[in-house]
């Protein structure tokens, strides 16, 4: 199957995104996702190999479904990439390439390229989703894990390279999920081992962290952050606040398809099925594993169930954003890019 432009995209019933164990879809993998019918599925490392089988593996997840089912991946750049060389070409961390380039314009410009070309290679094999970009604000106390994936330490710059990278990728037929919504700049913690709370008043969230978010609201899809903020909510990650989608949907007015970052991280407690349910009754639209664990997965399908009539709402509307891109020189952007990056200008 080969993706295509839709008037009316189907969306699938489940409301879940699911990763799978490995570089072959496996036939008991196929069945489940045959008969649940997640909205999408995710690939990491472990499941890419050469170009020629992760293409086979994304036509094989689709026909599983039976549709042009969304395929996302994490190709940020830097780290965070899982497509990789020698298939694949290797990104500077983005916080390293945009402090290296003293006109803001000219960063933003490069890191459209870098969407552009890495748009490119990612639907040549199938692709055509990937969580990015990151709206995260940096700060002195954001945590390693999450700095140098951040576009820079004042929110103006990060809403104007963010906003170069998300249309670099709907340029590309790729959809963007922005996260980590709404901000992880100010954690000094890993939310894949621990749940940070943000202490900072809503004056000065609104004004910093919120803001790229709120400027770029009218993006299709979007990833949430595992952390407290205790001025809005003591008790509950935003992922699993109702308070805190509250925000995301009206103060940042964010209006499209809501993911959760992924259950499987420890800032989250509970079995899988009791922060998949968590995570949704507080508003989320689609609940995210990634681990592939067969298990795992049927505990979260068990506990997601089926979209809703707003969550397939807005998955119809993220879809329809889903287009082919037209003709390109990749070559002359490439070039472009690598003047760029290199000088900092053309």
């Amino acid at each position: 199957m080969t993706m295509t432009d839709e008037a009316a995209p189907a969306t699938g019933r489940g409301a879940a995104i699911f990763g799978l164990a490995g570089p072959e879809l496996l036939p008991a993998e196929r069945d489940f996702f045959r008969e649940y019918d997640p909205f999408g599925f995710i690939l990491f490392a472990r499941n890419v190999g050469s170009p020629e089988q992760l293409s086979r593996l994304t036509a094989d997840l689709r026909a599983a479904v039976g549709r042009e089912a969304p395929v996302l991946v994490d190709q940020e750049g830097g780290r965070v990439q899982r497509l990789r060389a020698p298939h694949w070409r290797e990104w500077q961390p983005p916080f390293d390439l945009i402090a290296g380039m003293a006109d803001p314009a000219l960063a933003a410009r490069a890191m459209y390229l870098q969407a552009r070309l890495i748009a490119a290679e990612l639907r040549a094999s199938g692709i055509d989703s990937n969580c990015a970009p990151v709206a995260d604000i940096a700060r002195a106390e954001t945590h390693p894990f999450l700095r140098n994936r951040c576009y820079g330490e004042e929110a103006g710059l990060v809403t104007q390279i963010a906003a170069a990278v998300a249309r670099g990728y709907l340029d590309g037929g790729v959809l963007p999920v922005i996260k980590h919504m709404p901000g992880h700049g100010r954690s000094g913690m890993d939310t894949h081992h621990e749940l940070p709370v943000v202490t900072a008043a809503p004056e000065a969230l609104l004004a910093g962290d919120f803001a790229p978010f709120r400027a770029l609201n009218q993006l299709p899809m979007a990833m949430t952050a595992h952390i407290i903020f205790s001025a809005y909510d003591a008790q509950n990650p935003a992922t699993q606040s109702p308070g805190m989608i509250r925000v995301i949907r009206e103060e940042i007015g964010f209006a499209g398809l809501l993911m959760t970052d992924d259950l499987n991280m420890e800032a989250l407690s509970g079995d899988l099925g009791q922060r998949t349910r968590a995570s949704l009754a507080a508003g989320c639209d689609i609940a995210l594993h990634c681990k592939g664990d067969f298990a795992q997965m049927q505990q979260v399908a068990a506990a997601a169930g089926e979209m809703g009539a707003a969550s397939l709402a807005r998955a119809r509307a993220a879809l329809a954003q889903r287009l082919q891109p037209p003709a390109a020189d990749l070559a002359a952007f490439s070039d472009e890019f690598a003047a760029l990056s290199a000088g900092g200008r053309l």
